[in-house]
């Protein structure tokens, strides 16, 4: 059983930054892609970055392009999502996901387990 645990998350005003923390145990998911997600109030969760198993490839949404930047620890099970230039509109909780579904995957598609969130509020 795969268990996520997020953290990091806080309060911070617009143009500030955060870094994101996700630690996974009771199995090794060096072998997979990983990524964030985040769901803001009344609006659908959404895709925010994915990395490959390698960390050859990384993939941004357009609203987190240039701010955002993923990153994995494979030797201690980890990944990463540094914030920048934070704006009120990325205010939601993040989710961190794996797909172990798809060995050596390239990209995240449909997660298969989630960490339980973590809350980022940006005030302007």
């Amino acid at each position: 059983q795969v268990q996520l645990v997020e953290s990091g998350g806080g309060l911070v005003q617009a143009g500030g930054s955060l870094r994101l923390s996700c630690t996974a145990s009771g199995r090794r998911l060096d072998s997979y892609a990983m990524g964030w997600f985040r769901q803001a109030p009344g609006k659908e969760r959404e895709f925010v970055a994915g990395i490959s198993w390698s960390a050859g490839k990384l993939e941004y949404a357009d609203s987190v392009k240039g701010r955002f930047t993923i990153s994995r620890d494979n030797f201690n099970n980890r990944i990463f999502l540094q914030m920048d230039s934070l704006q009120p509109e990325d205010t939601a909780v993040y989710y961190c996901a794996v797909d172990t579904t798809n060995l050596y995957g390239e990209r995240l598609r449909v997660p298969n387990y989630w960490g339980q969130g973590t809350q980022v509020t940006v005030s302007s």
